[in-house]
This record gives C-alpha cells, structure tokens and sequence, in this order.
C-alpha cells in the first residue's frame, strides 16, 4: 500500500511523535511505500521513507494549528495515497489515531481541577477553542472511516464526546521493544546505575518516568513519601519540568536525599534495570507506555486507573493499579506492599510474560491489517 502519515511535526521528543517515527518504520518494514507530511521535521525521516512538508502560517500557534488542520489533506490527495492516517489535528482523513483521547475531555478534566478561573480562560483562549472546533468536524460523519484509539479509556472518551459510532473506533495498544528493555539487563547496570546517583544499593527503589510532572503524578508520590512503608525506600525521577526547583525544593523537604532527580536520560533502559518497581499515579494517561516497559523489564508497575494501560494488567499484577488516585492511604499503601514483594522472582517473570503479548511487531501487523480492511472499503464502495 502507498500510505501517508500526517503529523504536525516529526520529532522523537514527544510521545505522540515517537509513535508517529515508529510507526513508520514499522509499516515501512512491512513493505509499504510510506509518505511522511509534516510541517516540521525535528529529526531526519526514517530510512526509504518519503518527506514532504505541509507550509503552515508563522503567526502563531492558533495559526500553525488551522494552517496544518486545512492544507494537511489537501496536499495529501495530489500524491495519491491508498490510505491517509492523521496523528493529529486534520479536517479530514482516513483514519485518526487517537493517542491522547478528545481535546474536550481533556479540558473538562483541567475545568474541574482550576475551577471558573481555568474554565473562564479556556473559553476565551482562541487555541483551544481552535482544537475544540477542529476537533469536532474532524469527528463528524464522513471525515473518517475508521478511528485507532490507544487504549478502551480513549475510545470511551470520543464515543461519549463526539458521539462517534463505537463499531468505527479500533482500539490497538501500543507495543514495546522486547530487546530493549528486558531483565537481564539487572546484572550489569542495577549497581551502575544506583552508584551513579548514590542510591544504596539495598535500599528499595521505586522509578518515576516521564515530563510533565503533575499530570504524571508526582505530586501524589512525593505527598506520600513519609508514609510508614516507605520510611526507607528511595524514589528516582527522570523526565523534565518547568516547575523543576520547586519540586526539588519539595522533595528535600520531604525526604532529604531519597528522592533523586536525573532529568532526562537516553538509556532510560538501564534506569528499569536499577529499580524495584515503576510508578505512574497519572491524573490523565491515554495509555502509557512506561506500564509496557516497566513489565518488559520484568518490573511490577503502580498506576493509577486514570491510565489507558492499567487495562492491560493481569493476574497478580492488578495489585498496582490505584482506583483512587486522590486516595494517599491506598496509593502508599499498594506501593508499600509491591516494594514488599520486590524480590519476588514469580512477580518477574508474570510482568515479562504479560508484556511479550505486546510487540511492536504484533502492533504493526494489526495496524497494517486495519488499513487494509480500509481501502478495500473504499474498493468495494468504488465498485458498487
């Protein structure tokens, strides 16, 4: 298949542009012929790829948003693609990956946590009243044939939103790198890695990644943090924030060093290695691909049910996903007792079993199939 991939920008920063890289790798190894159509490329396009790039208007990020939304498909059509999938904010397209549920859901949540100040401003910010529009033609009838949504939350969400029709939304979880991240890696970089950022080496040690602190959680770990269970454990953070010295300034008050901030890290691999167990109490997570990682590793994860990819968890494993994340008791608690069960080799091996069930390979397959079903639709309807 001739296939295009729409996104605002090519990058491997973000994780909606990551997905976006790999998925064009992935599909590429399958054999197709992958068109790439960005505004902005941050990286250099993945090998036997095609680029072209959708001009935008620099006046703004209002601008740039309606500028991609409205030439992005246009462009798309002169070079006759089978099939067009947008990760992003487009008026129309074949297929939308969804990897971060509704715009509007996402501000109703915000509403409710800033109360009528936030609310106010979300109605007279012209950005976001910009997504809420472009967001709302995107999902009408006719604009699409299929919607891949990251996790069943997603999917709930646009359903109840948009009203989109529930038999039209896929829902395809994210794969991970097998390879990568794998726990044999314990042997040669736990003590590396604790040593690096002086982290005694029996000392129980819970990892935190990703950026965006408050979204993620990290407020509630660290109001949690001189709880009993977790007088002696250590807590790891790697991911940025723009409020890094005040939550630096708050985790020495609360726990002295036991809370370590690396930042971000390429070989955030060899950080899973080092760690006992992975925490993401995210407040909204369309899916999460930390959990995948985490279980790859061989590494029980806590997270919260707000995240897309707590659906994933099975068998002894459910014992990580918090119900109530605003509940401190309940999350010190669960996260008290996995560090109990931390030298557990059954817990190990149930986390790594769970994730070889979701590859990147498998991933794609599915996502190749899906297209597939896609233009023969368009065949069929062609024909009749």
């Amino acid at each position: 298949m001739k296939i295009a991939l729409a996104h605002k920008r090519l990058d491997l920063k973000g994780g909606t542009e990551r997905d976006f890289f790999r998925t064009a790798e992935g599909l590429r190894d399958l054999g197709h012929e992958i068109h790439l159509f960005c505004s902005e490329y941050g990286v250099k396009p993945p090998r036997d790829t095609v680029a072209h790039r959708v001009p935008v208007l620099p006046l703004g990020r209002t601008a740039r948003l309606w500028s991609f939304a409205l030439f992005a498909p246009t462009i798309i059509r002169k070079y006759r693609c089978e099939v067009a999938v947008s990760f992003g904010r487009m008026l129309k397209a074949d297929v939308v990956r969804s990897g971060g549920g509704s715009h509007r859901g996402f501000l109703e949540r915000l509403g409710r946590e800033g109360g009528s100040p936030r609310r106010l401003w979300q109605r007279l910010s012209p950005y976001h009243q910009s997504v809420l529009t472009i967001e709302q033609r995107q999902f009408q009838s006719g604009r699409y044939k299929k919607i891949i949504a990251v996790s069943e939350e997603v999917k709930r969400d646009l359903v109840h939103h948009y009203s989109v029709p529930a038999e039209r939304v896929v829902v395809l979880y994210n794969g991970v790198d097998h390879r990568r991240f794998h726990p044999s890696r314990r042997e040669n970089f736990r003590s590396k890695i604790r040593e690096r950022w002086q982290i005694p080496d029996k000392s129980p040690l819970v990892l935190f990644v990703g950026s965006g602190f408050r979204r993620k959680g990290l407020d509630l770990l660290l109001s949690v943090w001189s709880a009993p269970g977790l007088s002696n454990a250590c807590l790891l953070v790697l991911g940025d924030d723009a409020r890094m010295r005040w939550y630096k300034a708050r985790a020495r008050a609360l726990a002295g060093g036991r809370i370590v901030f690396a930042g971000r890290q390429e070989d955030v691999e060899n950080y899973y290695a080092a760690a006992d167990v992975v925490a993401l109490p995210s407040l909204q997570e369309a899916f999460g691909n930390v959990v995948l990682e985490s279980l790859a590793a061989g590494l029980p994860v806590l997270v919260s049910r707000e995240a897309g990819a707590a659906e994933v968890l099975s068998g002894n494993l459910i014992e990580g996903i918090v119900n109530r994340i605003d509940d401190r008791e309940e999350l010190a608690g669960k996260l008290a007792r996995l560090l109990e069960r931390r030298a557990d080799p059954l817990v190990s091996a149930e986390a790594r079993r769970l994730a070889e069930g979701f590859s990147w390979e498998k991933h794609f397959d599915k996502f190749a199939a899906l297209l597939t079903e896609v233009c023969e639709l368009d065949r069929r309807e062609t024909v009749s």
